[in-house]
């Protein structure tokens, strides 16, 4: 996988201004992206044969670029449904598409997974997508990815998991709400600092926010092992956890 410098400088190269703006306003964002992918390198590194990947929220590829420069073993359904984002991540990643290596799903997460056999697949992974689904369908998807995962198939997830100190993560949100204002006001970007303001009140809505201990217990409940939660990076972390094999 490679380092912090040269992945920036490929994904501002295949990505392009989609990349930049996010690792602008968002560089933590990119790095939970980043980080996926390292685990996903990591993981792959102890199989001998091709792996089956599905992605949750794909976007506009930046993840799935992610993971399909971690490993050459990985063969990837990309699912999102949202049609203009991921017509921008078909665009980016035709290279990938057209060598076999990536698929894309226009379902939602929960419609996609349903339709997805039983162990049929070595790794589901994700980033910034399990937090904005209210908590009751998050549920349901963390029961289908357990469903489809082969007995020892990883769940790896970079995402916005909440502090369990409620006073704590209300003085980090202050903190990146303030980082908004001064990088878009900066370059003149107010439509953008709306949209990313207005979605982060969803974000935080009870019913929405994803906090550490409620969602780790979460997968132990759907039955998941060796749960880990790492880099920690404000209110961003890496999760992963594995399915038991038989």
């Amino acid at each position: 996988m490679t380092d912090k410098s040269q992945y920036d400088a490929l994904f501002s190269g295949v990505i392009g201004q989609d990349y930049e703006l996010l690792n602008l306003i968002c560089p933590l964002a990119t790095q939970m992206s980043r980080l996926v992918g390292v685990a996903a390198a990591e993981y792959s590194a102890q199989a001998s044969d091709n792996l089956t990947v599905v992605e949750l929220g794909g976007g506009t590829g930046i993840t799935t670029l992610s993971l399909l420069t971690a490993s050459d073993k990985l063969n990837i359904l990309s699912i999102d449904n949202e049609p203009v984002m991921q017509e921008q991540a078909k665009t980016h990643l035709n290279k990938w598409a057209l060598e076999g290596k990536l698929a894309f799903c226009g379902d939602d997460a929960l419609t996609a997974l349903t339709n997805i056999a039983s162990d049929s697949v070595d790794m589901v992974a994700s980033a910034y997508t399990l937090h904005n689904f209210l908590d009751t369908y998050r549920k349901e998807v963390i029961q289908e990815i357990f469903r489809i995962l082969k007995p020892g198939g990883q769940f790896i997830n970079g995402d916005r998991y909440g502090l369990d100190d409620v006073s704590q993560h209300t003085r980090t949100i202050q903190q990146e709400v303030s980082g908004y204002f001064k990088v878009l006001t900066r370059i003149n970007k107010l439509d953008v600092l709306e949209h990313w303001i207005v979605h982060l009140f969803s974000d935080e809505s009870e019913n929405h926010v994803m906090r550490e201990s409620v969602a780790l217990d979460q997968l132990r409940d759907s039955g998941f092992s060796d749960i880990t939660l790492s880099h920690r990076l404000e209110v961003n972390a890496l999760v992963t956890a594995t399915k038991p094999g038989l």
